[in-house]
This record gives structure tokens, sequence and C-alpha cells, in this order.
């Protein structure tokens, strides 16, 4: 059995997208941007850390296709929509304080979540959270959402290296006094599969969150969940 379990948060323990949505049509239309993008589209543009999900919210803002989202600000230059590294900023300084007081309307656990994370404890099996977003939101959203039932939870800020280094989930093996072999990590999404290969620790997709099953497949997924219940039976059941 593991003894510790390491989960994302957006998308895989929690339901964000709503709020996120809200928060970002917000500040594109501050910008005078385009801003009626439903949640389907907007979660292309997140898990990659806030600088990077700002450049694909203003990508799509400017026309970006769905396919394309998962390579801007990598092969695909922000200057090809014609914004700059100061419109990144200036999106980045509307949607940051916006999303913060407005994380908790709409977002709460998937439905089956709890329970599990419950059932783990109840089986002395450590879990934490390791996520892109920003740390103050990770640790208010974890207090508030899943009080005592975290050993730890982290998210970015400047001084660690956010996913896919490893350095979240070093920091967290450190912490917890667990060993990579006796480590699992549970995410949603391209990043997390990435983020465990660098980190040497296996990793568990769920289907619920921000990426489909064949975007999953297409980048390496080993094993992919569909319910926490069927989460629950592969983590308790692991020899």
């Amino acid at each position: 059995m593991y003894k510790a379990v390491i989960f994302d948060m957006d998308g895989t323990i929690l339901d964000t997208i709503t709020d996120i949505t809200d928060s970002v049509n917000y500040a594109l239309a501050r910008m005078g941007e385009r801003h009626d993008f439903t949640a389907d589209r907007v979660k292309l543009c997140f898990g990659s850390g806030i600088r990077a999900d700002m450049e694909k919210t203003l990508a799509l803002s400017r026309g970006c296709s769905d396919g394309d989202l998962e390579w801007v600000g990598d092969t695909i230059f922000l200057s090809r929509f014609g914004f700059t590294e100061e419109d990144v900023d200036r999106l980045e300084s509307i949607f940051n304080p916006y999303y913060t007081a407005h994380s908790r309307i709409h977002t709460g656990p998937y439905e089956g979540i709890e329970p599990l994370l419950q059932k783990l404890k109840e089986n002395h099996i450590l879990t934490a959270v390791a996520s892109n977003k920003n740390d103050g939101d990770v640790r208010n959203l974890s207090d508030a959402l899943f009080p005592g039932l975290f050993a730890l939870s982290m998210g970015n800020s400047p001084a660690i290296h956010r996913k896919p280094a490893p350095d979240m989930i070093d920091g967290i093996l450190e912490k917890l006094g667990v060993q990579r072999n006796e480590a699992v990590y549970v995410g949603d999404s391209e990043v997390d599969i990435e983020t465990a290969r660098n980190s040497h620790v296996p990793c568990i997709s769920v289907s619920w969150g921000f990426r489909t099953v064949e975007f999953l497949e297409n980048h390496g997924a080993s094993f992919i969940v569909h319910t926490p219940k069927e989460l629950a039976a592969l983590l308790l059941n692991h020899e």
C-alpha cells in the first residue's frame, strides 16, 4: 500500500472551473477583449501556472484554436496574437485579486473526493496537494474545503519552480518523510503526467477534470480512472 498520495487541485479534487471562467471573462472584459468564453474552452488554458495560463487566455481571446492553445508560450509565441509581456502582466494583475475574492462561489470537491480522502486517512495514508495555482489560493481552499484531510498543501510561488519541475513533489516527499517508491501522484493534465515523470513517481490520471481521456492518452497517461471510487480501489489495493 502507498504511504503517501499527492494530488493536483484544479480538475482533480476540486471543481474550480466555473469560478475560474467567471474570473477570466471579468479580467478580459476589463481589458476590452472578447469575454464570453465557456468553461470547456477556458479549462484548456489552465494547468501550467498562472503566467502561462494568462498567456493562453490572451491567445484564446484573439482567436487561438483549441488545438493550438497547448503550444502557446512554447512553440507558438504570444506575439503571433499581437500581445506583449506587458499585456500578460496587466491581465494577471486583474485576474489574480478578482479570482482570490471569488474562488469559492461555485467551487467544491468533486463528488466522491471527500470520502476518498477520509478512507485514505483511515488507512494511515498521508495525503498532500501540489498545484500550479497560486500558493495562497491553494492553502485557503485546502483549509476551507478539506479541513484536516491534507498533511500539507503547496502551490505556485517565487520560492519554488512550478510543475512540471519536480521541486514541489520533492519538497512534499521530504516533509512527509516518504520515499519515492512509497508515493503516487494523481492529476488531470499533461502537466501532471510530466511532473510525475520528472519526479520519478508513478502517476494516476483522472478523466473528470480539465482534459479529455484522448488528450491524456496522447500525452502518455499510464493509468486513467473515471471515478473517485475507482481511484480509491486502485490506491488502497496497491501492493
